[in-house]
């Protein structure tokens, strides 16, 4: 068993973009899944970019805001929504609402989001993990 208490969950920021690491490769052993939970503050965005080896479900839990997708496309998200990313799926979100945006992201297998919220994501991508 593991157990990750609250208190000790990472948060990695970028941008108005907040990720708590809430199970990932720095505290735990897990070769199946990555949990982290997601902020976006009113204006920002998470840039897109795609995981080539890895799938990835967001569910939002609160907020909206619009999904940027491949090919320049988008697609409203908001709270309740449930969306799949298959391995190399362009993605990428912008909060258009008035309140903070939270999703849980669910990516399988697990991958270390550190380096990509190292980069600099004023360019509008944050580059593929």
């Amino acid at each position: 068993m593991e157990f990750i208490a609250g208190n000790d969950v990472q948060v990695l920021s970028n941008s108005g973009v907040e990720s708590h690491q809430l199970l990932f490769p720095e505290n735990s052993a897990s070769v199946r899944l990555t949990i982290t939970k997601v902020r976006i503050a009113p204006g920002a965005m998470n840039p897109t970019h795609r995981h080539e080896t890895s799938e990835q479900v967001w569910v939002a839990l609160s907020g909206a805001g619009t999904l940027l997708l491949g090919d320049a496309q988008t697609r409203p998200f908001q709270a309740g929504d449930v969306v799949r990313f298959a391995d190399g799926d362009v993605h990428g979100f912008r909060n258009t609402g008035p309140e903070h945006f939270v999703y849980l992201s669910v990516t399988a297998p697990p991958v270390n989001f550190r380096k990509a919220y190292e980069r600099d994501w004023s360019k509008g991508s944050a580059g593929a993990t």
